[in-house]
């Protein structure tokens, strides 16, 4: 049997205040909290897809679970990741963004078609909603 690498399961970012980002993540992009912990909150993105807010500082050191080591993982500066979107709700969420008095700092029109649109957490995470055509593996037309 081959290997192969069949999706991206989780996304981390590193904030600093748990309850803060939950008002982000959850109140304003609308995400799901599944499970909220001391050191992590994990959010519902999609289908096998989950976005896992930790606790800076909180996760720098080995953690047990069910008696198995999970090594210690941490980010310290800004980071980026990218929620995908649908082109039609593309000037809807832009308008969300405006109207929550979020700075859009970048606009962009990839060179296969696909749309972007950036700004940033309250921890200065680069946030990026792209539509289809960003990358060649996700044309527009599929």
């Amino acid at each position: 049997m081959a290997t192969r690498i069949t999706g991206i399961l989780e996304t981390p970012v590193y904030v600093d205040d748990l309850a803060k980002a939950y008002d982000f993540y959850h109140g304003f992009l609308g995400l799901e909290r599944m499970i909220e912990g001391d050191r992590i909150h994990a959010y519902d993105v999609a289908a096998g897809q989950v976005l896992i807010v930790c606790l800076r500082g909180a996760s720098d050191e080995d953690a047990l679970i069910n008696g198995q080591k999970v090594p210690g993982h941490s980010s310290y500066g800004p980071s980026h990741f990218a929620f995908k979107i649908e082109q039609d709700t593309l000037s809807d969420w832009t308008a969300k963004v405006q109207d929550a008095e979020v700075d859009i700092e970048s606009r962009v029109t990839w060179p296969l078609g696909g749309q972007s649109i950036y700004f940033r957490d309250p921890f200065n995470n680069v946030v990026e909603l792209a539509t289809a055509g960003v990358w060649p593996n996700d044309p527009i037309n599929k």
